[in-house]
């Protein structure tokens, strides 16, 4: 048989052993933490039709979607973002509901592309979205809840940056920019090239209050006295607003206890379009990449025909697993392991019997001549097993 059988593509790997344990332990975990906060769960499909994460819908660009074709020749995709596939089932099953509807979910997404080099393709997430809610208390609800699940997941040191996207769009609007400069400028800003900025201004005569504000983005960030900078440098009234929602948030954020966890970002963007309001994401040691990331996307809906305010987040469990690393935890995994001689199969069965009535996930194995016990004891403790015993005509004899 090729060996080539044994590799998997290039972007997805197998979890397997104590790895697979602590990854479900600690998903676990925050699914508990989001029914707690009431979020029920749900389970969308993996794969949809493309115009579900079409470039209408901020998604993911089309050329990294994993497209395919059914009998009827209907273009499908692997979901690459959870968030369009839950306002569709949120139209489609609540679509008379006035009052808040919050999900929660845990699922693979797929995206193509070979700009993330030595990144994977599969991922794991699991969020929440909170539904027909447009007021600050949702947003503070979502971040706190943000903050309790990375918690729940092991983390101690980590902080949630909080930006909104009007902010942005406030100072865009009134510099004049065209789509293709404020694309190329968007770019330069989530890359932190301040020269780059200050170039495709110039190039675009941008002047005066809007010009400095948006020199200054990639500084408006760090603690709440932020937020008293940024109403300094701009009279632009879209953006005041977006300061004064997130001075509204961080109050109840301290109400909720969480503010030791949160900063700001005025300069914080997102690769998704379908952003409305405040956007943020979770960063600790051990990963240069995001752990959560969500926002307000109050228009999402409506391309499904319910018209409603949303926002959601999404924890990142491959981030998580990799801030872990060296670190790991114990899980709801642990097992024990009953290795028996054949004649006396009905005392072990019987072992096994009081040691699973008490909750205790136990294998139970039958010897096999050609193997030594000692093997079957070092494979199973290597495998993350607690106890070994062997029954045998020594009777019941822990390795």
């Amino acid at each position: 048989m090729s060996k080539v059988l044994l590799h998997t593509p290039v972007g997805v790997r197998d979890i397997y052993g104590k790895e697979c344990a602590v990854k479900l332990t600690i998903e676990n975990n925050i699914n508990k933490v989001f029914n707690l906060y009431g979020y029920h769960n749900i389970q969308t499909p993996t794969f949809e039709f493309f115009d579900i994460f079409s470039k209408e819908r901020g998604s993911v660009a089309s050329k990294n979607l994993y497209k395919f074709f059914d009998r009827e020749g209907n273009t499908l995709v692997l979901r690459p973002d959870i968030t369009p596939s839950i306002a569709r089932l949120a139209a489609k099953y609540y679509m008379d509901a006035n009052v808040p509807i919050k999900l929660c979910y845990n699922a693979n997404t797929y995206v193509n592309t070979s700009e993330l080099q030595g990144k994977l393709k599969e991922t794991t997430q699991l969020g929440c979205e909170l539904i027909n809610d447009n007021s600050v208390e949702a947003d503070a609800e979502i971040i706190a809840l943000v903050v309790e699940s990375i918690k729940a997941s092991g983390l101690t040191e980590f902080l949630v940056e909080v930006g909104h996207v009007d902010f942005y769009n406030g100072l865009i609007a009134e510099s004049g920019l065209d789509e293709e400069a404020e694309v190329a400028l968007r770019e330069m800003i989530l890359n932190k090239n301040d020269f780059a900025v200050e170039e495709i201004l110039n190039q675009n005569h941008v002047t005066g209050e809007v010009k400095n504000a948006m020199l200054k983005l990639p500084e408006l960030f760090g603690s709440v006295d932020v937020l008293n900078t940024a109403k300094d440098l701009t009279s632009n009234k879209k953006a005041l607003n977006a300061i004064k929602r997130l001075e509204k948030l961080y109050a109840i954020l301290e109400d909720y206890g969480v503010s030791r966890y949160i900063s700001f970002d005025l300069a914080s963007l997102s690769n998704y379009g379908y952003y409305t309001g405040i956007i943020f994401k979770g960063f600790t040691y051990g990963t240069g990449e995001q752990i959560a990331a969500g926002g307000r996307y109050d228009k999402l809906l409506s391309q499904f025909g319910k018209n409603a305010a949303a926002i959601g987040f999404a924890v990142y469990m491959d981030q998580i697993m990799i801030a872990h690393s060296g670190n790991i935890q114990k899980t709801d995994y642990e097992y024990e392991v009953i290795v028996y001689e054949p004649k006396f199969r009905k005392y072990a069965f019987s072992l096994a019997g009081d040691l699973r009535n008490s909750g205790i996930k136990t294998e139970l194995i039958p010897k096999k001549k050609e193997i030594d016990i000692d093997e079957y004891k070092k494979f199973k403790l290597d495998d993350g097993a607690s106890k070994v015993t062997y029954v045998s005509k020594d009777g019941a004899v822990i390795l």
